[in-house]
């Protein structure tokens, strides 16, 4: 049988899984040797139990694999958590609030506040580092440095190719975390609710395949425009929700700049900003406030003012009313599914009328989270 190209990479993505999975030791072996997601080869003496993370955010995928708490085993992170979705943040925080704030800011990875010396003081075995700077850990040094210090480094990825590297990053991590089963569970309902989209979607033609201009984070800089990607993470979402992602035509690469001249000759079908809760370190921004504390009526007063922005009030998606904003944060998180879902809506919303997004984020909460779904994800012009 011949895959389509979006099924393809699920099937690959499922064969290296099963790889990962065949080739790991004896849980009671001392010693644990994988290959992480930059392709390097890494032993880790023992389990991990003091572990950094490069980003605060890699929480979004921990916490689905633990049944207790997913604090237990690390030491600190990158505060982007804190910083770029405080609302998330603060769930952690009610749930587990004294290891929330045991957490040590070791600070950024990828400059020159990164101490090796506070990773060596607080007995960090493991750190994990995200994919997409891989060179700028390579170019500062950092590897090395830990290297040396003896402290393991393991790249996973949800950001540059989230929907290739889910799977092999949450079983790295399941694998690391001691949690393989429940890695397992959740890349079964992964897939699952992945080709909720991947099988319609193969039906469609590719003339019925809308324009889809995607604003990366919508609302951060007033007088830009715009960030938007090439055919990866958002871009590629769109993709598989099977649109023809605008970005994707300029460039093969992972961010794309904009004009607006461009757009508005582009004339795009649909039009998709992101946005999340950065208004309280970014007070200025005039971006939807999407997360588990967002208020309806003042996303939906948002998105008005997006709209109205000079340039987008004459695109013709703007007046049809098919401007939408959705969560920023599902383009770095183990659960892109959801924003698959919702676009796919958006886009062939005959296709997908049955198609309940929101229903398979609250599943995904019920069955995987430390919390309970709250709050506003994605918003619609009206």
């Amino acid at each position: 049988m011949t895959l389509a190209p979006h099924v393809h990479g699920f099937a690959l993505a499922i064969a290296a899984s099963a790889t990962l999975v065949a080739s790991a030791p004896d849980a009671s072996a001392e010693a644990v040797t994988l290959t992480d997601i930059a392709g390097r080869e890494i032993t880790l003496p023992q389990a991990p139990t003091r572990i950094i993370l490069g980003e605060g955010r890699m929480m979004y995928a921990i916490a689905p694999l633990t049944d207790g708490n997913p604090f237990e085993k690390i030491v600190g992170w990158k505060d982007d958590l804190i910083q770029y979705d405080p609302d998330a943040f603060r769930k952690f925080e009610a749930a587990f609030p004294q290891d929330a704030a045991r957490m040590v800011n070791f600070g950024n990875p990828y400059a020159g506040d990164f101490s090796i010396e506070a990773v060596l003081e607080n007995e960090a075995d493991l750190v994990l580092l995200d994919l997409g700077n891989l060179f700028k850990a390579e170019e500062t040094g950092l590897i090395d440095k830990l290297d040396k210090a003896g402290v393991p480094v393991a790249f996973i990825d949800f950001r540059q190719n989230p929907t290739e590297n889910a799977i092999p990053s949450m079983l790295l991590l399941g694998r690391v975390l001691g949690e393989e089963k429940n890695a397992a569970e959740f890349i079964d309902f992964y897939v699952a609710q992945m080709r909720k989209v991947s099988n319609v979607v193969a039906g469609i033609p590719a003339e019925e395949r809308p324009l889809v201009v995607v604003e990366n984070a919508a609302g951060w800089q007033n007088d830009f425009c715009c960030w938007s990607f090439g055919p990866y993470n958002y871009g590629r979402f769109v993709e598989l929700a099977g649109g023809t992602n605008y970005g994707s035509k300029l460039a093969n690469a992972y961010s794309v700049d904009l004009s607006l001249e461009g757009i508005l000759t582009a004339d795009p079908d649909v039009v998709i900003g992101t946005g999340a809760n950065w208004a309280e370190a970014r007070p200025e921004v005039t971006a939807t406030l999407l997360g588990y504390e967002a208020d309806a009526e003042e996303n939906a007063k948002r998105i008005k003012a997006l709209a109205e922005r000079s340039g987008f009030k004459d695109l013709r998606a703007v007046q049809e009313g098919r401007m939408h904003s959705i969560y920023h944060q599902f383009y770095n998180s183990p659960y892109h599914f959801i924003a698959i879902q919702q676009i796919a809506k958006w886009l062939h919303p005959a296709d997908f009328e049955d198609l309940d997004p929101q229903a398979t984020f609250d599943e995904l909460h019920s069955k995987f989270m430390p919390y309970e779904n709250s709050g506003q994800f994605w918003v619609t012009l009206n």
